[in-house]
């Protein structure tokens, strides 16, 4: 477990699913600057910044290659790890071909699982949120093909003019990639993350579950001692969360 605590002033910044380059990268283009300045704002008070998945709509790495394109962000990210701002990356569905980038180019340290962390004496798991719980059954076997080594090795050879245009396109128009249902509260019976917090809560107490995924700002009490937040998404509510002293909350940017 990692302890994160936080100096005066300081703040611990939450934030996912930008999906950048959807549905095209001249159209994503105004909401990258607008991510960007929101991380320039948050530069003087940052103690940590977590991104919790789905910064790009697509991501591949060939072992020389990456997808064109998002050199603001990744300027950004560069520039505020330097000042000595620890970031902490989740892969999401639409970047879970991740590998070392970030870690070799950025120093950012990259997890393919939840974690848990100790913020400030508080307790947190941490992580994307998706194929978590016993639904979501259909993305669960789409994710055991795309992430198996042979398939990989298989999509490597294609040209990246030819897999990263695929594979564009596959995660703008493919429903079981890009589902609409991610948009839809479902009721607090019927949320399917919410439902996984609580099983995890029969056998280990945490103050606070963040995830994404699922494109809704959502903060549910699961006890009294005991938050879900779903931080949203920068399409459509521009939300993020922050954790001030011992509280974490959603905002709008």
């Amino acid at each position: 477990m990692i302890t994160i605590n936080t100096s005066d002033n300081k703040k611990v910044y939450f934030a996912s699913d930008q999906h950048l380059g959807a549905p095209t990268a001249a159209e994503s283009f105004p909401r990258e600057k607008k991510f960007v300045a929101w991380l320039d704002s948050i530069k003087e008070n940052a103690e940590a910044v977590f991104l919790l998945g789905d910064l790009f709509d697509f991501w591949f790495e060939y072992k020389t290659v990456v997808p064109k394109g998002f050199v603001r962000v990744l300027g950004k990210l560069a520039a505020l790890k330097d000042a000595g701002i620890p970031i902490y990356f989740f892969v999401g569905n639409h970047d879970l071909w991740m590998n070392d980038y970030f870690e070799k180019e950025l120093n950012i340290t990259v997890y393919h699982t939840p974690q848990e962390f100790l913020i400030n004496n508080k307790k947190m798991l941490i992580g994307h949120g998706d194929g978590l719980g016993p639904e979501d059954k259909g993305y669960k076997r789409m994710k055991k093909v795309f992430t198996f080594p042979f398939f990989k090795w298989l999509f490597r050879w294609l040209h990246p003019d030819i897999g990263v245009k695929l594979g564009q396109y596959m995660s703008v128009k493919n429903k079981l990639i890009s589902g609409d249902e991610d948009a839809k509260f479902l009721g607090e019976e019927n949320e399917w993350l919410v439902q996984y917090c609580k099983r995890k809560l029969a056998s280990n107490h945490y103050d606070y579950f963040v995830f994404g995924h699922r494109h809704l700002p959502l903060e549910i009490k699961l006890q009294e001692d005991s938050t879900y937040i779903n931080l949203g998404d920068w399409i459509q509510y521009f939300t993020y969360g922050v954790f001030n002293e011992n509280e974490l909350h959603l905002k709008k940017y």
